[in-house]
């Protein structure tokens, strides 16, 4: 059976810090800190959502996210330029080293699958102005299920619409929460650090390979696999 690949869209392989330049035009030089709040309760919301078992699509967590850090930060944005920064979300770019990366996965024999908290039509159309979607199979949702990683539900349901089996799936993705919840459900996961100082969580659960970037994603799995 051919490996399967399930990538991890938002931080992983498209920058949701893509949005600052959007952001300092109407903020000015607080646009960082202000992507950074956005981008950590944007997660904390799908993470209370999951567990509250009140599920609305990865849109409405990211603009209540939107609505609080503005309230947190004091920010004072209208409608339409809330309106307009959640449409930027639609066009924000890929890293460097993805195109390159996933043309070499698919060139390696894998099979890749976009694997997003996003919604599917979000998830295509954000693959899509990035350039990248052909790489990919297919696009699995969360949504289809109404749960959000890292839930054990959503790996299993991902394995169900891959038609892929736990031991021959790995994960990659930059989310720590995302691979433990992988490495969980009987994945192998590669946590890609796109920050020099990001720390893996301390749970005595480590990723399968720890990578600085998505370039060498099929050769080091590779290698990880004829080590076994």
């Amino acid at each position: 059976m051919p490996v399967t690949l399930a990538f991890d869209i938002y931080g992983t392989l498209i920058d949701t810090h893509g949005v600052v330049g959007a952001l300092a035009q109407r903020i000015g030089d607080r646009a960082g800190p202000f992507s950074r709040m956005w981008r950590d309760k944007q997660l904390e919301y799908t993470f209370r959502r999951g567990l509250m078992q009140t599920y609305e699509d990865f849109s409405v967590c990211t603009r209540h996210a939107l609505d609080y850090t503005c309230a947190c930060m004091k920010i004072a944005l209208s409608e339409a330029d809330k309106l307009a920064l959640m449409q930027a979300y639609a066009t924000l770019p890929a890293f460097d080293d993805v195109a390159s990366g996933l043309a070499r996965a698919r060139d390696a024999g894998f099979r890749l699958f976009a694997f997003s908290n996003g919604r599917a039509d979000a998830v295509e159309t954000v693959l899509t102005h990035a350039g990248i979607r052909d790489y990919f199979e297919d696009v699995v949702s969360v949504d289809e299920i109404h749960c959000f990683k890292p839930s054990p539900v959503v790996y299993r349901h991902f394995l169900s619409r891959a038609g892929a089996v736990a031991s021959a799936t790995w994960l990659i993705s930059s989310n720590p929460f995302d691979v433990l919840g992988a490495i969980s459900a009987g994945w192998r996961a590669a946590w890609i650090k796109r920050q020099p100082d990001a720390v893996f969580d301390p749970w005595g659960i480590e990723p399968t390979l720890a990578l600085g970037s998505v370039s060498d994603v099929a050769g080091q799995i590779i290698a990880a696999s004829s080590d076994c």
